[in-house]
């Protein structure tokens, strides 16, 4: 059984592979649902990304979809107190924004549609620069104060904005941001590295990348020639047209035939590999997508492999 890591400065203990719940109630039904997130757990995994707009996009939705999936399947299995959970606020249709009494209503909502008392992982989670960060801070130190949230994060923020999140909770001695949830994979390592690494390797946090797989463009089952139907089709489709998706894909097969490992598994575990990184965040709309996932917590890279992948990425 693959070992639990802490996340970052905080008590969590995590797995390698955090399990996105963006499908839940979109491209898997809620019986699809249940058994990957059965699956999941039978091979060691207890870490769930979410957010109350999930799923709020698809026609006839209006959000807080996979929450609800999710609290489902908590109470259905008895498990909650295994499972770490990720929720998010700021995009929720009826709950939009950051300020304090929103993401003090939201998280009450979060919390009644995932059948708990307690949020694991909070983020706010497309940052509002008209909001003080004060505030936002504030009101998240409220909801860990009550009980309500056992940790906070931070997602799609400036890294100016981080720094100024984290000093004034360092100086005001309230709930400090853990961890950061920055949109990061081989295809788009701008995103991250540069001065918002710095600023979260500065400060202890640990990264939980989104799009590790940049919109399935990294599974390796985008080829010239060949169609994927997908709701994500045409964003993939963008990288293979690229020059450095085409090496990416390339440095990717060599290694994956070394190990005779899934194309996937490979660039996760170079995400992992990488300086602040935890744990990737990666979905699963069928079972038999799950096992190339959950690879990732086993396959180790050599120095070499990487260097490879990181040129090519370049």
């Amino acid at each position: 059984m693959t070992s639990l890591r802490k996340l970052g400065r905080s008590d969590l203990e995590i797995f390698p592979l955090n399990l996105g719940g963006n499908v839940f109630g979109w491209t898997a039904d809620e019986p699809t649902s249940f058994a990957v997130l059965d699956a999941y757990t039978a091979a060691g995994g207890n870490f769930v990304d979410t957010a109350d707009s999930y799923t709020a996009w698809v026609e006839g939705n209006k959000g807080g979809e996979s929450e609800t999936v999710i609290g489902k399947w908590l109470k259905s299995r008895g498990n909650r107190a295994d499972v770490v959970i990720a929720t998010k606020v700021s995009q929720h249709p009826d709950f939009p924004g950051l300020s304090a009494a929103n993401i003090k209503a939201a998280a009450d909502a979060s919390l009644s549609r995932l059948g708990t008392d307690y949020i694991d992982l909070y983020y706010p989670h497309f940052d509002k620069e008209e909001v003080p960060v004060e505030e936002i801070v504030g009101a998240l130190d409220d909801l860990v104060k009550a009980g309500k949230v056992r940790h906070i994060a931070a997602s799609n923020i400036t890294p100016e904005r981080l720094q100024a999140s984290l000093d004034f909770s360092d100086r005001e001695g309230l709930a400090r941001y853990v961890a950061i949830q920055p949109h990061y994979n081989l295809v788009s390592r701008d995103t991250y590295e540069g001065e918002l690494r710095d600023v979260a390797e500065r400060n202890g946090l640990a990264a939980l990348p989104y799009f590790s797989l940049a919109a399935g463009f990294l599974t390796g089952k985008y080829r010239p020639g060949t169609s994927v139907d997908s709701p994500r089709a045409g964003r993939a489709e963008q990288y293979l047209a690229s020059e450095r998706g085409q090496q990416v894909l390339t440095a990717l097969d060599e290694i994956a035939r070394a190990h005779d490992a899934a194309v996937a598994t490979v660039a996760l575990a170079w995400l992992a590999a990488q300086p602040t990184v935890a744990a990737p965040i990666a979905s699963a709309r069928s079972l038999e997508q799950l096992p190339d996932l959950l690879a990732v917590a086993e396959l180790a890279l050599t120095d070499a492999e990487i260097e490879r992948l990181t040129q090519a990425s370049a």
